[in-house]
């Protein structure tokens, strides 16, 4: 695994005189999980933001695919390859389940959202988004209002949303949060045959799930990267115990 499809080089962001993000150089190389933990308040939103388009950094470098997009917000990185999903929820809640995904799809073919309407009778659009439902298990939810369904059930339509962009490489924030053990236990599997489509970075605080998923970890404390490495370097590392696994075992 050595292709680089994502990759952050020397980026910091302040806040006044909080340093969100210091100096740090990450990758996602092709067919890997790469996993980003730490402690709350340790940057991991803050560095995110930065990745997917809606924070810009103070110095540093984003690039998707080898190409500098850190001038690019959210809507140009995704059309670029990047799907992302969210810690807090962009989820239209008064439409259904399919339409929010027959969103995603139109906006995956560059076509204008005031056409969306009219794009629920498209066939080839409806295909697209009825085959992320069905691989994210909300198949049977599609008439669905979306602020009808649970805390995990909207997260798991955020990774069919994303779906639809056929990325080239996802971000993903606490996509496990609300889920319960089941349904982390469903996601954890889905999300393993999913990096070889698209690798992932991903945001978790569920180490379970880091664990079984991960091919590496890096670990963010006080907006740094203090390691990085294998699930048996990171267990092993005694400056991560100290400042956040210690916490977990």
């Amino acid at each position: 695994m050595t292709d680089v499809l994502l990759e952050t080089r020397n980026v910091s962001k302040s806040f006044g005189a909080l340093q969100a993000s210091k100096d740090v150089s990450l990758d996602l190389r092709a067919g890997e999980i790469h996993a980003l933990i730490g402690p709350n308040g340790a940057g991991k939103s803050t560095l995110i933001k930065q990745i997917a388009g809606g924070l810009k950094p103070d110095a540093g470098t984003v690039l998707l695919q080898g190409q500098d997009v850190t001038g690019l917000n959210t809507a140009a990185r995704a059309k670029r390859g990047l799907g992302r999903t969210f810690q807090i929820s962009a989820l239209a809640m008064e439409d259904t389940v399919l339409q929010n995904v027959v969103l995603g799809a139109l906006g995956a073919g560059g076509s204008p959202f005031r056409f969306w309407k009219p794009a629920l009778k498209n066939p080839d659009l409806r295909e697209v988004a009825e085959e992320a439902l069905t691989r994210v298990g909300l198949q049977d939810h599609a008439t669905t209002c979306t602020a009808e369904l649970s805390h995990g059930q909207r997260r798991q339509l955020e990774v069919a949303v994303a779906l639809t962009l056929k990325p080239k490489a996802f971000v993903m924030d606490e996509p496990m949060a609300g889920l319960g053990t089941e349904g982390s236990k469903r996601l954890t599997t889905f999300l393993d045959g999913l990096r070889s489509e698209a690798p992932i970075l991903l945001v978790e605080h569920d180490m379970d799930a880091v664990f079984a998923l991960a091919d590496r970890i890096s670990v963010l404390v006080y907006g740094a990267v203090i390691a990085t490495g294998t699930v048996a370097d990171i267990r092993a590392n005694p400056d991560v115990r100290a400042a956040y696994l210690g916490d977990e075992e």
